[in-house]
């Protein structure tokens, strides 16, 4: 099933759908729910994951395919006729940084494969509303497009005035009335906006209580993604392009992955009025900026015979941006993984090395080796190469120091270097840039 390419039918209805929401601008599509049959079920089944966690109801993907044709038909029976419930999401917590959790909520199977059924309908409408600047939880756009389109426009306008907004818990104060009036205003269709309703008053279930709000989207819903980006198109995007650009003065773009985004401006008056107005636009929607972590600061490429400014830095998807010598001697753009980001990951291997030391030594490598590819992957950009250095040296410590608590025995450096040329970890090398960049003008 992983295998099979996406069936022709499935693919010819969302050109369709794109086709009819390109000729309808600003215009509700009440018809989109009899494209949704069991072909297009069965391909929401092979994009959804099949190792996550299991949501209330404990039953996961293997046992959902077990009688996959009987249960695909009865989801699509229950979603049409209106008697399906979303059931609540199972709410967990996972390590955010500097000591705090982020909320995560787990939707059962069944609710996931539906959820994704219903963003292969809607994306097609939104992909062709939404700007070039947005790149988060989108088709064929990643982190590494957004943080190269923020390099490359700070690169051709020599840096500038940069501000960094920091939303406050996005994904839990999200208004679903206002949602659900930015929803009708491209789609009407009963089925759709019945199903999003129900999952928006699913409530979370913690600690063995079911609470439910008029605010939030669980992060770790299937559409949630879709949602956010839906609300902030209008919130942000459209507000950017419509009212901001024209009223500038000088240069400026936008880069936004989901809540997080920076704009850049060449003009420092026109990044002070921005930056006064930014909140006040964020509150007309239920949205507030978090007042310490949303910072203008100036960003310009220093000037030829300039000292190095230590303090015009600032971070963007786990990477930190700063001015440094290149090997020339001239200012050129650096970036390193940002301390957070790099303390939160050795400290995540650290652990695991912990509770895995006693496995056998050969299992250790091959699963530190899969998680350094890993982080490699990400965090490796072109100019990253100290950082991923930095990580694997003090990974090989990490390693060394648990190994040496397998016993009573002191395991010496020498000894653990024997072990490492036998099963040796992933060299500090950054993997082939495969990133294409996503071309783009103001929008």
């Amino acid at each position: 099933m992983a295998g099979r390419q996406m069936p022709k039918t499935v693919s010819t209805k969302q050109v369709r759908i794109a086709t009819l929401a390109k000729t309808m601008p600003g215009t509700a599509i009440r018809s989109l729910a009899h494209y949704m049959d069991l072909d297009w079920l069965r391909e929401a089944v092979r994009r959804t994951r099949k190792d996550g966690a299991v949501g209330i109801d404990g039953v996961t993907a293997g046992e959902f395919a077990s009688d996959l044709e009987t249960n695909l038909q009865s989801l699509l029976d229950r979603a049409k006729s209106g008697s399906y419930r979303a059931p609540p999401v199972r709410r967990v917590e996972i390590p955010k940084g500097g000591g705090k959790m982020r909320p995560i909520g787990i939707p059962t199977y069944e609710d996931k494969v539906l959820q994704r059924g219903v963003v292969m309908l809607l994306e097609p409408i939104y992909e062709g509303d939404f700007y070039n600047f947005s790149y988060g939880f989108r088709p064929g756009r990643s982190a590494h497009d957004a943080y190269s389109a923020l390099r490359e426009g700070l690169w051709e306008m020599d840096g500038g005035w940069v501000l960094d907004a920091d939303v406050s818990s996005f994904f839990d104060t999200l208004d679903h009335k206002q949602l659900r009036d930015l929803l009708r205003q491209r789609v009407v269709d009963g089925v759709v906006v019945r199903l999003i309703g129900k999952w928006l008053n699913a409530g979370v279930l913690s600690k063995g209580r079911v609470t439910h709000s008029a605010q939030g989207t669980p992060q770790g819903g299937v559409i949630s993604p879709l949602l956010a980006n839906i609300y902030l198109h209008e919130v942000l995007d459209r507000w950017w392009v419509d009212e901001v650009l024209p009223r500038l003065s000088g240069r400026a773009f936008l880069i936004r992955y989901a809540d997080d985004f920076v704009m850049v401006f060449s003009e420092e008056a026109d990044a002070r009025r921005v930056h006064e107005v930014l909140p006040k636009r964020f509150g007309r929607f239920g949205l507030k900026l978090h007042p310490e972590k949303t910072r203008l600061i100036p960003f310009q490429r220093p000037r030829p015979t300039a000292g190095a400014r230590r303090d015009a830095t600032f971070d963007f998807l786990g990477f930190t941006l700063f001015w440094g010598r290149s090997r020339r001697g001239r200012w050129a753009l650096k970036v390193k993984t940002a301390k957070g980001r790099l303390t939160r990951a050795l400290k995540a291997l650290k652990e695991w090395m912990d509770r895995a030391r006693h496995r056998p030594i050969q299992q250790q490598a091959e699963a530190l080796a899969r998680k350094m590819r890993g982080h490699y992957r990400y965090y490796g950009v072109p100019g990253n190469s100290s950082s991923i250095a930095r990580f694997r040296h003090v990974a090989t410590r990490h390693w060394w120091r648990a190994l040496g608590r397998r016993s009573q025995r002191y395991l010496s450096w020498a000894r653990f270097s024997q072990i490492e040329r036998r099963y040796p970890l992933l060299p500090a090398r950054l993997p082939p840039w495969r990133h294409r960049p996503v071309r783009q003008a103001n929008v």
